[in-house]
């Protein structure tokens, strides 16, 4: 389709949106403010660049498949962050794991420092990227029993704290160097198999553990943390420490986000509903967006329901700079490169269906009582031209259309993914 049918059609598009009260031209420029952050272990199924093995055997992980053209080192993972970056539409972050570090030999977790990850500050610079960060708590024989920060033996638990409070550091440095706020996020995989005999121990010990990671206090401007809970995992079926209930109240005293990851709650929980619950009173939200499919937590991200049902909170939310999004997930049983694209594209597919509903319609329905109304409105939006608005979108982006990208990632595919062993 050539850019002046694009343009045609959407200005249709427009006008019939207009007939409702939808402003297509505000909804773009909305859309356009917000940025993914990216998240680099996909690439590479969360192997990491450490020196000794990464295997996630009891880390509550699992990677499933062997596509080929996994990246096998930080130049292929940038090589193939900047495919992806190419054909998702908008200006988004990079989000790391500090397992991704360029070590040059061995390093302990502990023993991180910024210089570490110059050579990714510069790429970021390069890119006008900003850069997220996370502790890597697993992966790691002092994580085989399934315990970090709530180890019963003080010295594991010292390991872990020290980790994290470089990884802090890490984070800082990028917030500083970019000018651009690191988000630091720290998931662990702590829990039991089978029923504990004392709950209470493991969070003490956790509780301890964070109070003294914490303890250094940073710039907002240059860092900001957040806290992120699981229901369950594997090998943690009875038991998990870092439960919703203990984060949640935690970061609302200790003034951090919430970081909810869509595929870490029970399948009837809404996680739509979560964010204002949280938000009206001072919190501030991370979303990971994943797909949890039965026991896995970590698919990958399609439009559907439950997608953009979130995605209508997230545009409701008066204080837009307190909720912040980014993509979890990890499949190596098809092209990486085209994970990571279908689904940003999702998200913010997503999120211009939410910013082109008719919100004065739905709004006044139900303050009248009208539900049928209310019902009649959002139905009505489906069969309005969505797709044009968001081809066009893509247009004004430089990106290919949505039935383009796919044709895209073939190509980088034979040309630069098949040929790696």
């Amino acid at each position: 389709m050539d850019q002046t049918s694009i343009e045609r059609k959407y200005n249709e598009a427009k006008d019939q949106l207009a007939e409702i009260g939808v402003d297509t031209d505000q909804a773009l420029k909305q859309l356009q403010s917000y940025k993914l952050s990216i998240h680099c272990w996909q690439g590479d199924d969360v192997r990491g660049f450490e020196q000794s093995s990464s295997e996630l055997t009891g880390s509550g992980l699992q990677v499933t498949g062997n596509y080929p053209g996994r990246a096998r080192n930080v130049q292929e993972l940038r090589q193939d962050l900047e495919e992806a970056l190419a054909l998702i539409p908008g200006q988004h972050r990079i989000n790391l794991h500090s397992i991704y570090g360029e070590f040059n030999g061995r390093v302990e977790r502990n023993e991180y420092e910024p210089v570490h990850f110059r050579g990714w500050l510069e790429w970021a610079k390069a890119h006008n990227l900003g850069l997220d960060f996370n502790a890597t708590c697993f992966a790691h024989p002092k994580a085989a029993g399934g315990l970090t920060l709530s180890h019963p033996k003080k010295e594991i638990r010292k390991f872990w704290t020290n980790h994290v409070k470089a990884c802090r550091k890490i984070a800082a440095f990028f917030g500083r160097e970019l000018k651009s706020y690191s988000i630091h996020n720290l998931w662990i995989p702590d829990g039991l198999k089978d029923w504990p005999a004392n709950r209470w121990s493991y969070r003490h010990w956790l509780f301890e553990s964070l109070e003294e990671i914490f303890e250094t206090e940073f710039s907002q401007t240059q860092l900001k943390d957040s806290l992120e809970s699981k229901l369950f995992g594997l090998g943690t079926e009875a038991y998990v420490v870092g439960s919703h209930e203990f984060y949640l109240t935690y970061a609302l005293k200790k003034g951090k986000i919430v970081c909810l990851d869509l595929g870490h709650f029970h399948p009837t929980e809404s996680i739509a509903d979560k964010i204002s619950a949280i938000m009206t009173g001072g919190g501030e939200v991370l979303l990971h967006f994943s797909r949890g499919l039965r026991w896995d937590s970590d698919h990958v991200v399609l439009l559907n329901d439950e997608i953009e049902t979130l995605c209508e909170e997230i545009v409701a939310v008066p204080d837009q700079e307190k909720i912040h999004l980014a993509l979890d997930y990890f499949d190596a049983s098809l092209n990486r490169v085209g994970a990571w694209v279908l689904g940003a594209r999702a998200v913010e597919r997503g999120l211009l269906r939410a910013l082109l509903l008719p919100g004065k319609q739905l709004e006044e329905a139900e303050l009248q009582g009208d539900n049928l109304s209310k019902l009649y409105w959002r139905q009505f939006v489906r069969d309005l031209p969505f797709g044009a608005v968001w081809d066009y979108y893509c247009l004004t982006m430089d990106t290919p259309l949505e039935s383009q990208w796919l044709s895209k990632i073939k190509e980088y595919e034979k040309a630069v993914l098949s040929r790696r062993g």
